[in-house]
């Protein structure tokens, strides 16, 4: 078990070194206690740091910052909300870690267990009009647990592969039943 202790100017520095002996090899538990001391040219209102950290998420293309929620007391940031993804609370974090005036961050976002069949139809339709080969509409998506089960009709094996491939990468999803059939004249007008 490794003990900090100290002082440092910055939150990131506290973070980086927490980061850095929990590296160390047979380091099992690390106790950090050092406090971070922000000088007089890094201190901002909280109001100031709020407006700091929310520009910092909208700046961020990973983070869906319309989602989480920023609260600022004492020059420590709370961030809280739910996100599809796991990498988008960790970016969430990172964002807000390594501005000016920050004392610590608490990450209480969550992320989104279930998938709802509307999130795997959206998916599916937006990869697949990116791919401008066939009617989305055609398709029905029905999402029990982690599982989506795709109906309907495509006109190649390959937009059945596609559809499928879309419905995996959609959030929570673990599984896929594809049940589409392939028909060449699907969208024959007549």
């Amino acid at each position: 078990m490794v003990t900090l202790a100290g002082f440092v100017d910055s939150y990131a520095d506290k973070w980086r070194a927490e980061r850095l002996v929990s590296k160390v090899r047979g380091v099992k538990a690390v106790v950090n206690d050092v406090e971070v001391k922000l000088p007089s040219h890094a201190r901002r209102l909280d109001p100031e740091l709020a407006r700091a950290a929310v520009n910092a998420l909208q700046w961020n293309i990973l983070v869906p910052h319309d989602k989480i929620q920023i609260i600022v007391e004492d020059g420590w940031i709370t961030l809280k909300g739910e996100v599809p993804w796991f990498y988008q609370r960790e970016e969430a974090e990172r964002a807000v870690r390594n501005l000016a005036g920050v004392k610590g961050v608490s990450n209480l976002i969550t992320v989104a267990l279930s998938p709802t069949p509307t999130d795997v139809k959206q998916r599916i339709t937006e990869s697949l009009r990116r791919a401008a080969q066939f009617d989305a509409d055609r398709i029905t998506v029905e999402v029990q647990d982690h599982r989506a089960i795709l109906r309907g009709t495509v006109r190649s094996y390959t937009e059945m592969l596609d559809a499928e491939r879309a419905a995996r990468k959609a959030p929570g999803i673990t599984e896929v039943e594809n049940h589409l059939t392939v028909d060449p004249q699907a969208y024959v007008p007549v």
